[in-house]
């Protein structure tokens, strides 16, 4: 069985305006599907939804504000993994000198 939550339970539950909910998914910032005309989202994406919500009505951040921050979080990740790829190529190398 999918765990899934649906959008009128959401805005229910955490107190929101639809439109905002709506919005985060024309941002691409949120994944939902449709079944039987009812909205869902996963739980497994219910943190990025609580991020979203907390910046925005905590901290006033706007949807392209949102959408920005997104992005930049996304490039610093593959920036680390990157990083962590080529700290690995490194020691193997000097690994692989101190052999010989």
């Amino acid at each position: 069985m999918i765990e899934r939550i649906s959008r009128e339970e959401l805005v229910k539950i955490y107190n929101i305006e639809i439109s905002f909910f709506n919005e985060l998914v024309e941002y691409g910032l949120l994944k939902v599907e449709t079944e039987d005309n009812i909205t869902y989202v996963l739980y497994e994406d219910l943190p990025a939804f609580e991020k979203y919500t907390n910046w925005h009505y905590d901290l006033e951040i706007n949807l392209p504000g949102l959408e920005v921050i997104q992005d930049m979080l996304h490039k610093i990740e593959n920036l680390k993994q990157r990083n962590r790829e080529l700290v690995n190529k490194l020691t193997a190398m000097s690994e692989r000198h101190q052999e010989e």
